[in-house]
């Protein structure tokens, strides 16, 4: 029997941009007891332990913070992979598919392999393919293999709208959903601030901002392209998405947040891992929401999910030769 006290551990696989400021961000809002940081660079990830642990005294709780090794995996509650290769300027996130397949397919037997049955949550890009590519080389449940989606996304879009309407983010309930990259798409359908229709919104602002309004979604969809151009990386606004589905899970929260799940007839699709809305508890996956889109926003999804549908197979049938 095993007599280890009962704690949260989260395990982060790939301490780069996204992986450090994922750990910052855990340790500043206190969300587990133990956090361990694996990466190739040991060096880097020592230098992040003691960086992080130096912060310690200003910490709302006290975090136990280690640079580990695939073993440590066996006790995780998640394990978060932001592992990989990163996103160059000009290149989309699906152009990495090769690339991140072959590292995943090695690091997930990994972790497999140190008796670790937990919940994966997957950052990587193209996240709703190494989704779904981890589930496939884990053996896991589908439930228990979360990845990002399109939690940022959303969390861009709120912005933006909260910007130009001049109210609160917290009061913005709009929803990016679809492939986290180019074939995304904004559900205007059911969009609302408070509880009045986006739509009526934009009508008290006169018909002439409707292409305001549409052009949000624009940058929204471009946002990774222009911050990468900026300043090489995206990694803070992805780190506090990971941190708040990392919350979820571990509070069984039963929120509802966009991310990539897989779907098994919902929407009419199945057997692909995409940007939905689900809810969020300890067991991970509890059920995709259907929203109720419109015939435009349903053909424009099932092209999204066709889209990854078809770049997965041929990644996966690469991967196997």
């Amino acid at each position: 029997m095993d007599n280890r006290k009962k704690v949260n551990r989260v395990v982060l696989i790939g301490a780069g941009f996204v992986g450090s400021s994922y750990a910052f961000a855990m340790m500043n809002q206190g969300i587990a007891e133990e956090f361990v940081m694996i990466d190739l660079d040991q060096a880097k990830a020592s230098g992040d332990v003691m960086d992080l642990n130096h912060g310690l005294a200003f910490a709302p709780v006290s975090t136990k913070i280690w640079k580990g090794e695939y073993q440590d995996c066996k006790e995780a509650d998640i394990v978060c992979i932001c592992a990989g290769a990163n996103q160059k300027p000009g290149e989309t996130r699906l152009e990495l598919v090769e690339k991140n397949m072959t590292i995943f397919k090695g690091l997930v037997s990994k972790v497999m392999a140190s008796g670790f049955d937990g919940i994966f949550l997957v950052a990587t890009n193209p996240v709703d393919i190494l989704t779904q590519a981890t589930q496939s080389f884990s053996g896991l449940p589908k439930n228990r293999v979360i990845g990002s989606g399109t939690t940022l996304d959303t969390a861009r879009f709120r912005h933006m709208l909260s910007e130009y309407f001049n109210v609160s983010e917290k009061n913005v309930h709009a929803y990016i959903i679809g492939e986290h990259g180019d074939t995304s798409l904004p559900v205007w359908s059911t969009a609302t601030i408070g509880a009045v229709p986006l739509q009526q919104w934009v009508k008290k602002k006169g018909a002439s901002h409707s292409r305001d309004v549409e052009r949000i979604y624009e940058d929204v969809r471009d946002a990774a392209y222009d911050v990468i151009e900026k300043k090489g990386a995206t990694y803070y606004g992805i780190a506090m998405s990971l941190v708040r589905i990392t919350k979820a899970i571990l509070k069984d929260e039963q929120s509802i947040l966009t991310v990539s799940a897989p779907l098994a007839g919902e929407y009419g699709i199945s057997d692909v891992c995409i940007g939905v809305p689900a809810i969020i508890t300890r067991n991970g996956i509890h059920e995709v929401v259907e929203m109720d889109l419109s015939e435009e926003e349903q053909e424009q999804f099932h092209h999204s999910a066709q889209t990854l549908k078809r770049i997965y197979e041929n990644a996966a049938a690469t991967a196997k030769k």
